[in-house]
């Protein structure tokens, strides 16, 4: 049984995100002030790092690419062997048939692993023999379904050849990539742990014994300072929990092990407050904890059970098909509004001197500032890079074109360069904001709790806020706060399908410009 003091903390964790999330917007602030690291801590942002690399996107594309490769071994050896080419659908489907089985094959095998893809021998030989098996299913079920005169014996056989040497080349060829990809730590998941007593110990050593787990240990973060020395089993302590908040923002991590029991409610969840604006993933250990649940409760590290608390919004796949999803429809939409971009350009050139693009910097994923590009809707001379003033209704610095393209929100249109060219702006997401917004004479960041949290995925030129009402001037700490509790729903409901409704009906919700100066 569990006393009533664990319950809270078990139900809290073991939930994950959803369960937590409104504890979160209750507590102290999350968003502290920009923080002086430590040297160790410093000297690893100053180590460049490689783009990450996703292995369930790269098992994935393994499984694409075999696949084709498979189908062109079928056809090529028809092609240089049978005649006449009459029998080429015949052939085809046969060559289909074997290429997905030979696909569930290698799965059922377990040869889609970044670890076998490193080049353990044992992936050749289980590869040899998921292929003799298909090859065989295959002459059997020609024998019982008496389709055995349809197709030629030699064309068999040499596909069977063939196609086992070139897997074997392109597995050898993969193995060559991974292992640089590996040097350069894109298959790594590069983690920090927090807590450094005799748990984050033990978490450290158990990772270090396990080979494969994709782990990469940064360093250990704790808010304890009566803890003594400058490492935690040989792995340097790097700060408290505010400085990994400044750390995550200037160094990629992605992932947070917390090494606190989980019967430790009130610690776990005041980190948490501190922690949930970043884009990674958080998991609570389980390892040392006596108390134990169904084995469907964790999720694992290597072997070490953890419960999973937050998950990076917008990951592994979602990643590959939001990125799609912006630079076909961006590209698209870029080519439709050509026109439109075109006049635009020309009316600004002949209602006010000076440039037709204005760039502004604004907050972009994981507050990393990028530049946006806009057209330009105020007189050069007044113009307000910052944003220090925002723009109100009959504001004098606004020109007779900045009207109007700024009520139509015409002016955002030079943004879809961002998402097509650049790529620091998605079609869909939270709207970027200038640095020096404010509400209420308060930064954004000063007048809304957890507003940083909404920078943990790409922003974007729509969005759910401003497709609900919350377009345009943000005066009062109500608008930026509704507008900031819209981008977080929107995070934490993302799909494809959300992007697309709101995209769908980003047109409708131009027509109310009641805010839109």
């Amino acid at each position: 049984m569990l006393d009533s003091e664990s319950r809270p903390a078990l139900n809290a964790a073991g939930t994950g995100a959803a369960a937590v999330l409104d504890r979160l917007r209750e507590g102290p602030r999350s968003d502290a002030a920009p923080r002086t690291l430590s040297p160790m801590a410093r000297a690893i942002i100053d180590k460049p790092i490689a783009a990450p690399i996703s292995p369930i996107v790269l098992a994935g594309a393994v499984r694409l690419v075999e696949f084709a490769l498979m189908v062109v071994i079928g056809m090529a050896v028809f092609a240089a062997y049978i005649s006449p080419i009459r029998d080429v659908a015949l052939y085809g489907v046969a060559v289909l048939v074997i290429a997905t089985l030979a696909t569930l094959a290698f799965q059922i095998a377990d040869i889609y692993q970044v670890h076998a893809f490193r080049g353990h021998e044992k992936q050749y030989m289980r590869m040899a023999s998921a292929w003799s098996v298909v090859f065989l299913i295959a002459i059997g079920a020609s024998f019982f379904l008496k389709a055995g005169d349809l197709y030629s014996r030699v064309w068999l056989g040499s596909y069977y050849v063939t196609g086992l040497l070139a897997l074997v080349v392109s597995r050898k060829t993969l193995y060559y990539i991974v292992r640089r990809w590996t040097r350069e730590g894109r298959l790594t998941r590069r983690t920090v742990i927090v807590g450094a007593g005799e748990a984050g110990e033990r978490i450290i050593e158990e990772l270090r014994r396990q080979k494969d787990t994709g782990i990469e240990l940064i360093g250990v973060f704790d808010d304890r300072g009566d803890r003594g020395g400058d490492e935690c089993a040989g792995l340097a302590k790097l700060g408290t929990v505010d400085d990994l908040v400044e750390f995550g923002r200037n160094s990629r991590v992605d992932l947070v092990i917390f090494s606190l029991p989980i019967t430790a409610e009130n610690r776990i969840l005041h980190m948490l407050r501190k922690l949930w604006v970043l884009p990674l993933d958080i998991r609570l250990s389980a390892h040392t904890n006596k108390l134990q649940f169904r084995p469907r409760s964790y999720s694992y590290i290597g072997k070490i059970p953890v419960i999973d608390v937050f998950d990076r919004p917008i990951a592994d796949w979602d990643v590959v098909m939001k990125w799609l999803f912006d630079k076909v429809i961006g590209t698209l939409a870029l080519i439709a509004l050509s026109p439109v971009l075109l006049v635009t350009a020309i009316a600004i050139k002949l209602d006010s001197k000076g440039p037709v693009i204005f760039r502004q910097k604004r907050y972009g994923f994981n507050n990393d500032l990028i530049e946006v590009y806009k057209f330009r809707s105020m007189y050069t001379d007044r113009t307000d890079a910052t944003a220090a003033k925002l723009v109100t209704k009959d504001d004098p610095r606004v020109t007779k074109v900045g009207r109007f393209i700024r009520k139509t929100s015409i002016d955002e249109l030079p943004q879809l360069f961002n998402v097509v060219f650049k790529g620091n702006l998605s079609l869909v997401g939270p709207r970027p904001h200038a640095v020096n917004a404010k509400a209420e004479a308060k930064l954004y960041a000063d007048a809304v709790d957890g507003y940083f949290a909404r920078h943990r995925v790409k922003p974007g030129i729509t969005g759910w806020a401003q497709i609900n009402g919350w377009r345009g001037e943000t005066d009062t700490h109500e608008k930026i706060q509704a507008r900031v509790e819209h981008d977080l729903y929107y995070i934490e409901n993302w799909s494809l399908l959300l992007d697309l409704s709101i995209l769908l009906r980003t047109p409708v919700s131009l027509l109310k410009t009641e805010n839109a100066y």
